[in-house]
This record gives C-alpha cells, sequence and structure tokens, in this order.
C-alpha cells in the first residue's frame, strides 16, 4: 500500500491533536482511502514538555528548516501561526515541491496571493479547510459543494470567544467588562483578547471566505471591522424584546458586481438559525443562486475540531499526489466577474440606535426630524421609565443608507439632550 509521510511544523495543542489524529487513525484512513499516511517528522523548539502524545522515536526535532527540506516528506502541515516565520517556513517547503496544511487564516488573510502564486508555480497544493471554522467543513462546500452556484451572500459567527462572551451576557445578565473577565479566569478568553473582541480574528476568517466565494483575493485591510466592546447588557435585552439576539458577525454579500466585506455586531433573529449559535460555536450561512440558503455548523476552534479539519485536509492532498493530479481543484480561481469592493458607508440596511438621552418633552421629535431629514424612517421606538435624569431610547429603522445614517448619527449626538455617543448596530433580517 502506498505510503504519505507527513510532517508537522508546530507541535502546540493543535499539532499534538494532528499527530495524535494520524498515529490513532492511521490504520482506519488506509483501509478506506487506500493510501498510509505516516508522521515522519514533528518539528518544535520545545522537545521536552509532554503533549500527552506519545511519537515514535526521532520523530520530533527542533528544526523546522530540516522537515521542510527533508526530501522524503510528501506533506507539510504548518501550525505555528503569525504571518512572518510561518510564511517563510512554508515557502521553502513549497519551493522544495512539498504541499501543504495550514490553519493559518492570518496568513492567507495578510499574503495568501503570494503564497498560493507560489504553489502554483510549483504544482503543489495548499490545503486550509482549519483556517475558517474550525472542524466546519465550510471551505470544501464552497469549493466543491457549491461550485455550481452564484454565492450572493454569507453570514457568519466566526469566533467563539465573542459568541461565549455575548451568550453568557444574555444568560447572566450580566455586562460586556464583568463576563470578559470571568471568560479570561476559565480559558475561554485570552489574557490579551484584542484579537477576539475587537473583531480581528474574525476578519481574517471574512478575507479567506469573500476570496473563495468571489474569485478575488482579499485581505485583512479589506475588511471593515468593529468588535463587540460597545454592546452592553441594555443592548442584549433591548434587542431580545423586539425579537432579536446580537451576533459579531461576518458579512459578505454581493451587489450588483460590487462585494460589501465587514465584521461588526448585529441583530439577528432570535429564530433565525444564526440566532440559535450559542456559546462556542461557530456558524457559516450562505445563499446562493442555486441551492438557495444552507448553514455549517460546529465547533469552530479547539484541538478535536481543528486537527479534524487538518487530517482532512492531509488526506485530500494525499489522494491528488497518488493519483497525479495535484491542483485538482484550484483554491481560489481568479476571474473578472466583479467589481471590487463597495464602501462600506454606502452600504444598505436597517439599524439598531441606542441613545441615552434626557428624560424631557420634545427629544423624540428632534430626533426623527434629524432622521426624516436624511430620508430615514423609524420602525420602533422604546423608551422606558426612569428615575435618573437620562434614559435609554432605543430605535429600529428601515432600511437607510450607511452614509446617510452616520451623518444623521452624528447630528444627534450633538443634540445638548443626547448625553452620550449613539450606538448604531446593522440589522440581518434575510436569513
Amino acid at each position: 500500500m502506498k505510503s504519505i509521510n507527513v510532517g508537522i511544523i508546530g507541535f502546540g495543542t493543535v499539532g499534538a491533536g494532528v499527530a495524535e489524529a494520524l498515529l490513532k487513525n492511521g490504520e482506519l484512513i488506509a483501509k478506506r482511502m487506500g493510501f498510509t499516511p505516516v508522521l515522519r517528522r514533528v518539528a518544535d523548539l520545545d522537545t521536552t514538555t509532554d503533549r500527552g502524545v506519545k511519537l515514535p522515536d526521532g520523530v520530533l526535532i527542533n528544526d523546522a528548516k530540516q522537515l521542510a527540506d527533508d526530501p522524503e516528506i510528501d506533506i507539510v502541515v504548518e501550525l505555528v501561526g503569525g504571518t512572518t516565520f510561518a510564511k517563510d517556513i512554508i515557502l521553502r517547503a513549497i519551493r522544495n515541491g512539498k504541499s501543504i496544511v495550514t490553519a493559518n487564516k492570518a496568513l492567507l488573510a495578510t499574503y495568501g496571493q503570494e503564497l498560493f502564486n507560489e504553489a502554483q508555480a510549483h504544482n503543489v497544493d495548499i490545503g486550509f479547510e482549519a483556517s475558517v471554522g474550525g472542524g466546519i467543513p465550510c471551505i470544501k462546500a464552497l469549493r466543491e459543494g457549491l461550485v455550481g452556484n452564484h454565492v450572493k451572500s454569507i453570514l457568519g459567527i466566526l469566533n467563539g470567544t465573542c459568541n461565549y462572551i455575548l451568550t453568557k451576557m444574555e444568560n447572566d445578565h450580566a455586562d460586556f467588562e464583568e463576563v470578559l473577565k470571568a471568560a479570561q479566569k476559565n480559558g475561554y478568553a485570552e489574557a490579551n483578547p484584542a484579537l477576539d473582541v475587537d473583531g480581528i480574528d474574525t476578519a481574517h476568517k471574512a478575507a479567506v471566505l469573500a476570496s473563495l466565494a468571489f474569485g478575488k483575493f482579499f485581505t485583512v485591510k479589506d475588511v471593515q471591522t468593529s468588535g463587540i466592546r460597545s454592546v452592553t447588557i441594555t443592548d442584549i435585552e433591548s434587542a431580545a424584546e423586539l425579537g432579536y439576539k446580537i451576533k459579531l458577525l461576518a458579512i459578505i454579500k454581493e451587489n450588483d458586481g460590487a462585494i460589501q466585506l465587514g465584521v461588526h455586531p448585529a441583530l439577528v433573529p432570535v429564530r433565525s438559525l444564526l440566532g440559535n449559535v450559542s456559546d462556542v460555536f461557530n456558524a457559516v450561512w450562505v445563499d446562493a443562486d442555486v441551492v438557495g440558503k444552507t448553514m455549517y455548523y460546529g465547533r469552530g476552534a479547539g484541538r478535536q475540531a481543528t486537527s479534524s479539519a487538518v487530517v482532512a485536509d492531509i488526506v485530500d492532498l494525499s489522494l491528488n499526489i497518488i493519483s497525479g493530479s495535484k491542483r485538482r481543484i484550484p483554491p481560489f480561481p481568479q476571474y473578472d466577474e466583479y467589481k471590487g469592493l463597495m464602501d462600506d458607508s454606502n452600504v444598505m440596511s436597517r439599524f439598531y440606535i441606542r441613545l441615552q438621552v434626557q428624560d424631557k418633552p420634545g427629544v423624540l421629535s428632534k430626533i426623527s426630524g434629524i432622521l426624516g431629514s436624511h430620508g430615514i424612517s423609524l420602525s420602533s421606538v422604546t423608551q422606558k421609565e426612569s428615575s435618573s435624569e437620562s434614559v435609554p431610547m432605543i430605535l429600529l429603522t428601515h432600511i437607510a443608507k450607511g452614509t446617510e445614517m452616520q451623518k444623521a448619527a452624528d447630528q444627534i449626538a450633538a443634540l445638548e439632550e443626547v448625553v452620550a455617543p449613539p450606538v448604531l448596530f446593522r440589522i440581518e433580517d434575510a436569513i
């Protein structure tokens, strides 16, 4: 039976999970696929810490370059993260004729075009299923399952930390900072949570999904990004009363050839599929012209989920090597059907507006007058009684242009009766 030799660079949580899966289920893969995956090398600077996985003698080394240069290795799995060393070692392996598997969404969303061009030049593959959605096969769905469709839109809950925090805020009736501290204490959030809560991690993944869907390379710089720090328990509870939940969404849409690409907190209907994605789970919702609406759901991170996706890529690339059909499926087919990015400010959307206003007559009239002057009409107004001098006012609009909404918000903020800057979230009803 044919063997495929695999080398893993990075023996951390995911690297150890991939090694364990290959050692544990290698025979199962052989029975199913007709080849044996062989774990030939694992490279990591730390060769002494116990990861709970017993590797065969001589497999663990501390020199990644030695692994990338090993002529007997067919597939190199990069699991070190980052965009510097990871890029260099992947390029080295590609130039040595090796196919690549990576979970590195930041790298793909920064240098994806360079890496894939290099892979094409050397006739090798790059597998990247684990870069978005952990164990959810959303990359394979877009590349293969929906190949006969024009994608109209993708909405994604792509960061388990943010989704966990928003779920805990809702369930525990607690504010963001309180829940974040608890999440850090329990290991659900990093000591420095900026990559997650400021939407950067989701933006990396959004760039990868948009590139797949629309055949143009997008980078993280193309993604209009805002995180969840501005979401309060008032917003969570007000949204619930109006029939919505707040989620951090990757929003990817095509409109007359222009691409909307952003990451924002948004209201989704409480009874929608995305509205029921809770805790650390991820989901990718796709609307395409032939199949209609589909959703892919599961654990978006962690050792087991990510390892499963990495192993699936190893198998795919191994079959390409054995059959002599490398680059069987173009990863990012380039075509000129789309016009590029839509200015985020020109996006049409319904909006949720939270204002903190003085509790006095005539305030709503001034606010609605400003909105009306920008062509924005209200669908709902909620203002609760309070013993304090100011009260929260929650407004929902009909569909409005983003530029006009921002101009109106700036004018509203200048009113003496408005005591805090307006908070704006989008509303995604069509799911």
